[in-house]
């Protein structure tokens, strides 16, 4: 089992944290230490990638033949921690945190717009300074689908494979709605207030997001960068991002993303589904296994939308086989 407070008591790294001024990005001394640990304690070692002035924290671990992951809201490059565990000694793994996310910066509006289009913008310069020509196998879970797939789409000769996890790549589908308690954070200030005051949005998704309870380690390093208001900033602006029609930011880079999908339908792709997940539900398993109709599809009746901790026993064997095709 992970020992958080062990790897705390080791070192916790604050000379690479601090960076740039308090008054438009928080730079906690030290940065979300209980993050910090989380990594270390996996073996993991934080890594920044600075542009405009901004860090982004990242995982680059192993070497060989590039796997690029993408995570979603409200998680984080922990998300990855057991696939990175399992690829590393056959392949390098990389993980970015979005900005805001987890042990990157947390800068204020005045110096960051927290829409799709940014998100995907540092996903590209990120992705050009760490693999700039090697083709790579992408991974997407939740809202990196929208910002992994976008690259994807703009780069098709970059990608060599595709896995997807619950996620979209494209507008809602017809005759689906956003659920209930995605419209109250997203349209209202008491849902804000829950967010970013009482970390309502990461402590839901610890609870719901599995279709067995997570370790209560595990659910720690979801949460642990989450611990001020001013963290979970990000989490509620991706909600607020959601696209549901042609005045949101977000609609028009999520539209081109799924009219271009079909640049990546011949290329080999996985998708792997948590079934019981209540957002990416089975419409949407059923709507990437039509788009890639050619892609080996797994649905997990029993996972949810965290579909790795639930299926890793499973998942994991087949990531390797995948990737020696």
């Amino acid at each position: 089992m992970l020992d958080f407070s062990s790897a705390l008591n080791i070192r916790i790294r604050t000379a690479a944290i601090v960076r740039g001024p308090l008054s438009n990005c928080e730079h906690a001394v030290p940065h979300s230490p209980a993050a910090i640990a989380a990594i270390e304690s996996m073996g993991f070692t934080p890594k920044f990638f600075t542009r405009d002035g901004l860090s982004q924290h990242y995982l680059d671990e192993g070497v060989g033949e590039p796997v690029v992951m993408v995570h979603g809201n409200p998680s984080w490059c922990w998300l990855y921690r057991d696939v990175i565990a399992a690829l590393k000694p056959t392949h390098r793994c990389l993980a970015l945190d979005h900005m805001g996310m987890g042990l990157s910066d947390r800068p204020d509006e005045s110096r960051y717009r927290y829409t799709l289009d940014s998100r995907v913008a540092d996903f590209s310069a990120w992705m050009d300074k760490m693999v700039p020509e090697q083709p790579v196998t992408l991974i997407v879970h939740d809202w990196g689908g929208a910002i992994g797939c976008a690259w994807a789409t703009q780069h098709p000769d970059r990608v060599k494979r595709l896995v997807v996890l619950n996620t979209a790549a494209f507008p809602m589908l017809a005759g689906k709605s956003l659920p209930n308690v995605l419209k109250f954070v997203r349209r209202s200030r008491v849902g804000a207030f829950l967010v970013e005051r009482l970390n309502a949005f990461a402590l839901g998704t610890a609870m719901i997001g599995t279709g067995k309870k997570l370790d209560p380690v595990v659910k720690a390093g979801f949460l642990a960068p989450y611990d001020t208001p001013l963290a979970r900033r990000a989490v509620l602006r991706f909600v607020q991002d959601i696209p549901l029609d042609a005045s949101d930011a977000a609609w028009r880079t999520v539209v081109e993303t799924g009219e271009k999908l079909e640049l990546l339908a011949g290329k080999p792709v996985m998708i792997l589904w948590g079934l019981k997940d209540f957002v990416f539900d089975r419409d949407y398993f059923n709507e990437f296994c039509r788009r890639f109709p050619r892609a080996e599809a797994i649905g997990f009746a029993d996972a949810g939308h965290y579909v790795l901790e639930d299926a890793k026993d499973t998942i994991l064997p087949k990531l390797r086989e995948f990737l020696q095709r």
